[in-house]
């Protein structure tokens, strides 16, 4: 397993997604649609040789922690993302 601070998570907004990039040149994504003030998260992806490791977690984290500052209201259809707001209360809407 690979420690949580080995990967950092990019936003790349020509793209709609936070990414990490992977040692092989893969990538963990957590793709998003902005409008006007609502963030609506549909995907989260791991390539299944990293599944595991918390890479959704951090790639998450980074997508919720630019939301959160931004000051945009989360649409979490994708289900990881969901779940991760659920153990996560820090992230609920005030």
């Amino acid at each position: 397993m690979t420690p949580d601070n080995a990967y950092t998570a990019a936003h790349n907004p020509a793209a709609s997604r936070f990414e990490v990039v992977l040692p092989d040149g893969q990538f963990a994504v957590v793709d998003y649609h902005l409008t006007g003030n609502t963030l609506t998260i549909y995907h989260t992806g791991v390539p299944s040789a990293f599944e595991g490791q918390g890479i959704a977690a951090i790639v998450t984290k980074a997508t919720l922690d630019w939301a959160k500052g931004q000051g945009y209201r989360v649409e979490p259809v994708c289900s990881y993302t969901r779940a991760y707001l659920q153990r996560h209360p820090e992230y609920q809407a005030d």
